[in-house]
């Protein structure tokens, strides 16, 4: 059974942080990159950041760039977002994703294999 499990969410303040964790398997995790998603309350899917299967490409979107960074740790299939100055437009439930082309970066569902089951993360003071 394919799963991606998305942990690490909760309630941050304004310039605090928070790291998230998705642990993949029943796949073979190197076949994949890996993107995180999110989407805010009443709005749609936002792309924010990828890393292909050996972690030497990373990309952001400018909304979380300097702010986020993405890394894997392929022994134990799990990719993580570090989320430092979240500001409450991070507001949102994260999502992460499997791609199997390792090219695309965006916000369409139906590029991407797999999904996990979101998690929310929530900046309020």
């Amino acid at each position: 059974e394919v799963q991606l499990v998305e942990s690490g969410g909760g309630l941050a303040q304004p310039g605090g942080s928070l790291r998230l964790s998705c642990a993949a398997s029943g796949f073979t995790f190197d076949d994949y990159a890996m993107s995180w998603v999110r989407q805010a309350p009443g709005k749609g899917l936002e792309w924010v950041s990828f890393i292909n299967w050996s972690g030497s490409s990373t990309y952001y979107s400018e909304s979380v760039k300097g702010r986020f960074t993405i890394s894997s740790d392929r022994a134990k299939n799990t990719v993580y977002l570090q989320m430092n100055s979240l500001t409450p437009e991070d507001t949102a439930v994260y999502y992460c994703a499997a791609e199997p082309s390792a090219i695309y970066v965006g916000p369409d569902e139906s590029e991407y294999s797999y999904w996990g089951q979101g998690t929310q993360v929530t900046v309020s003071s």
